[in-house]
């Protein structure tokens, strides 16, 4: 487990470095990182105990959270430098970066269908005023539509997702459809039976082989264990430690601090 650096050169997928950022409530410090590079594996898990700042720091990545201080940087491949902290949080998709959500809000006065056809919607047409008229979006998308709708196993795309877990699935393939090259997962599969998580796992393994970063929350450790190449651990505030799954899941402090000893 050694320091993160980034060398001179553009690295081989898209990273997000965070360099000393701090972000308080109330006077309580929930996340202090020093110097830490997110992406340099395909797929990478972000653990911790609750309270641990795992989801404030991607609130913070995606500047939906504003940071006391510190920067956020996008490194992409083809070179430079994109500050995300100092861009609106409506931009992030713009640049690729892309996050699901923990907690889900919308989808309940939108079909299936219209959901998916606003998340693919290209900026001409992404007013909902206009989106309902154009037919263009749906004869751009629709395979790709169709094939996200069937795999998952949504029947009929004229109804509306009624359960949570519907509402996640719609959530995930949103954030497929916006082409992300740097995708924060925040609880994908909370809520999800076992053969549906599967499915998410396949889909997170393909996109991270077609080149996308990926970085997950999660709590269900059979996820992270079985799927991610690195894992983070955090823990008051802080990333302390970073290695591969085995690694860290037998390593005492994330034994001590998180897991418990029944679960090494």
């Amino acid at each position: 487990m050694v320091a993160d650096t980034v060398s001179a050169v553009a690295p081989a997928r898209p990273q997000i470095r965070i360099q000393g950022v701090v972000k308080s409530y109330a006077g309580r410090v929930v996340v202090n990182i020093d110097d830490t590079v997110l992406g340099a594996s395909p797929i990478e898990g972000l653990i911790g105990p609750n309270g641990a700042g795992k989801t404030t720091l991607m609130r913070l990545i995606m500047h939906s959270t504003a940071l006391d201080r510190g920067t956020i940087s996008l490194l992409p491949p083809t070179g430079g430098e994109v500050v995300l902290s100092s861009q609106s949080s409506n931009r992030m998709a713009h640049h690729g970066v892309v996050k699901s959500n923990q907690v889900i809000m919308d989808f309940d006065r939108l079909t299936v269908l219209d959901s998916l056809l606003l998340a693919a919607a290209e900026g001409t047409y992404e007013q909902p005023h206009r989106i309902f008229s154009e037919k263009t979006v749906y004869r751009r998308h629709k395979d790709e539509i169709r094939h996200y709708l069937d795999f998952f196993g949504f029947a009929d795309p004229t109804a509306f997702a009624l359960s949570a877990g519907e509402k996640k699935l719609l959530d995930i393939v949103r954030c497929l459809l916006l082409k992300p090259t740097f995708l924060l997962l925040d609880e994908p599969t909370a809520g999800l039976p076992e053969d549906l998580t599967d499915k998410v796992m396949v889909v997170v393994r393909e996109l991270a082989a077609a080149g996308t970063s990926v970085v997950i929350v999660e709590h269900d450790l059979n996820v992270i264990w079985n799927l991610c190449d690195e894992v983070l651990f955090m823990a008051e505030g802080s990333v302390i430690l970073r290695g591969d799954p085995q690694s860290i899941r037998s390593h005492r402090t994330v034994v001590e601090k998180y897991l418990g000893e029944g679960h090494v």
